[in-house]
């Protein structure tokens, strides 16, 4: 019986798979009995291991590839806010249902422990403009394709989808085909 640990992977390469898993933290029975949450937050609070990684995605698509980082609402803001300013674009919040003071488009849709409603505003985006959405965890791809589908009835033309952390046993990856999934961790 072997006692190796299998290798992190992720689609840029073991070495930001393995700074996502290492500030990766199971909850179990949250938000409620039998789902496994996996917490980003000391990942987020660990400056060095944050700024490789947010430096690594922003490598992956390259300068100039996006005007725009659209976040998910809460922690997708963490991520496309540091991106964002990396990369002097702007950033857009996706939030959740009744957050908005203005106008919007709204999304709902099943997540893998219940139902969501997403919301952007009507003028989040000049038309055409190329958007790369981040979130932190991909599961069901139930919150991804909701905010797709935001992104491009309010105008913008999505560039790229980003998670740190995708639970691929949930097959949000296929749900999401053909658009293409960028997954720093694949656990």
């Amino acid at each position: 019986m072997s006692s190796e640990i299998p290798p992190v992977t992720g689609d840029s390469g073991p070495e930001l798979a393995a700074l996502v898993a290492g500030g990766a933290v199971d909850v179990r029975d949250f938000p409620k009995p039998g789902i496994v949450f996996k917490d980003l937050m000391p990942f987020f609070g660990d400056g060095p291991r944050f700024r490789r990684v947010v430096d690594g995605i922003v490598a992956h698509y390259g300068a100039g590839s996006f005007d725009v980082v659209a976040g998910v609402e809460a922690r997708g803001f963490v991520v496309a806010a540091a991106i964002a300013y990396a990369t002097g674009v702007g950033v857009v919040p996706v939030r959740k249902a009744g957050k908005l003071p203005r106008p919007g488009f709204s999304a709902s849709y099943a997540l893998e422990y219940g139902e969501a409603t997403l919301e952007v505003s009507e003028d989040a985006f000049v038309a055409g403009q190329r958007v790369l959405v981040v979130d932190d965890v991909l599961a069901t791809g139930g919150t991804a394709a909701a905010t797709m589908d935001l992104v491009e009835r309010a105008g913008g033309v999505l560039t790229g989808f980003t998670v740190l952390m995708e639970l691929a046993f949930l097959n949000g990856r296929e749900r999401l085909s053909p658009r293409k999934v960028h997954a720093l961790l694949t656990v």
